[in-house]
């Protein structure tokens, strides 16, 4: 029977639980975004192996971390699971099941969306019981919840885990950093003379990306405050970075593929602030306990931003029609609200937001 908690309803605890599967394979913020969904496993299966089933970089991040994943199995790329890396060879998805079938789990949890392709992986597992997400499209697991779009994405994997008798232990991603992180940031970066803070200018999606222009006004009034300002970004965004750094007219400190996960990690750790657009660096940041701008487009904002505020500042853009073509964007989840489409534009949807509230948000928060 369903027992009352914070959050809902709990289903019974799967007994005699020694293995638990997890399967999140992803980006950065996609996965801090379940952190505390695998604290509250880990709190109702105390003495459970819990394995994530993720891509590469997950076993390079979780190598030597404390936290509650005890180890990394990467799944192959597939659709709809992830994208393969740089050289990735090929590796048949039937040939990962067979080998992971022998680890014998007592529990599969999908925390990977709407199940349509994830759901047959879990399945695959040959675990006593699965757990996760159905969307209408997908297959069933042995206890599921409905995959509704429109839900901050900590709270949907909270309900998850809540199926399989583990109430919600906190509602906050939280990442630790190791002293190897810290080691590899001062190497990096060497030792501060002034207080740091950190600008993030990219995004896979470039509907999110600020303009890089806005970001270099906001450099350019940070380090006229007296604080080191360091630009991040990954190799591919070297170009967005690049116009940054032109644009602030300040001295500023590009960071693009200077450092790893983990001691990028450790870098926005040592920074006042982080300013960024909605990506996986700006849940990074707030994960490892550094006040954050966030530049949101709304519908984002609703799913992924943080809902404290007494060290975060989510700022929302309000842009719901295509600035290139004018389509509504927001009605493609709506099969009954008419004017919907597929807009092929990729144009930022938060162009609007105006450069002085991000910075009277990043003084305010330095200030505090």
């Amino acid at each position: 029977m369903d027992t009352p908690s914070l959050l809902g309803p709990v289903g019974e605890r799967v007994p005699d639980v020694e293995r638990i599967a997890v399967l999140r394979a992803n980006a950065l913020g996609d996965f801090i975004f379940i952190l505390p969904a695998l604290e509250s496993l880990r709190a109702a299966y105390p003495a459970a192996e819990i394995v994530l089933l993720g891509a590469p970089w997950h076993a390079k991040l979780w190598r030597d971390r404390p936290g509650p994943v005890d180890r990394v199995l990467v799944v192959p790329p597939a659709p709809g699971i992830r994208d393969p890396g740089p050289d990735e060879p090929e590796s048949p998805m039937d040939d990962f099941l067979a080998v992971a079938r022998k680890e014998r789990f007592d529990l599969a949890v999908q925390l990977h969306g709407g199940g349509g392709n994830s759901n047959p992986i879990v399945t695959g597992l040959g675990a006593r019981v699965t757990a996760g997400l159905r969307a209408e499209d997908a297959p069933p697991l042995d206890r599921w919840i409905r995959y509704v779009y429109y839900q901050h994405e900590v709270i949907r994997y909270l309900e998850v885990v809540a199926l399989v008798g583990a109430p919600a232990a906190t509602i906050i991603p939280a990442l630790a950093v190791t002293d190897a992180d810290r080691a590899e940031a001062r190497q990096v970066l060497g030792e501060p003379g002034r207080p740091r803070v950190a600008l993030h200018p990219g995004a896979t999606d470039t509907r999110r990306r600020w303009p890089p222009e806005r970001f270099g006004e906001v450099a350019r009034a940070l380090a006229g405050d007296g604080y080191e300002v360091l630009v991040t970004g990954t190799p591919d965004e070297r170009e967005v970075v690049e116009a940054v750094v032109a644009a602030a007219g300040a001295p500023v400190r590009p960071q693009v593929g200077t450092l790893s996960l983990g001691g990028l990690a450790a870098c926005y750790a040592g920074c006042a602030l982080m300013v960024s657009n909605d990506t996986g660096p700006l849940h990074l940041a707030a994960a490892v306990g550094t006040p954050t701008v966030g530049v949101y487009w709304i519908g984002n904002l609703i799913n992924g931003a943080t809902p404290l505020r007494a060290r975060h500042r989510p700022i929302a853009s309000w842009t719901t029609q295509c600035p290139a073509c004018g389509m509504d964007c927001t009605r493609d989840i709506y099969p009954h609200r008419p004017g919907g489409g597929d807009c092929p534009h990729r144009d930022s949807f938060v162009a609007d937001v105006p450069v002085v509230e991000v910075v009277e948000a990043a003084r305010e928060l330095l200030a505090g």
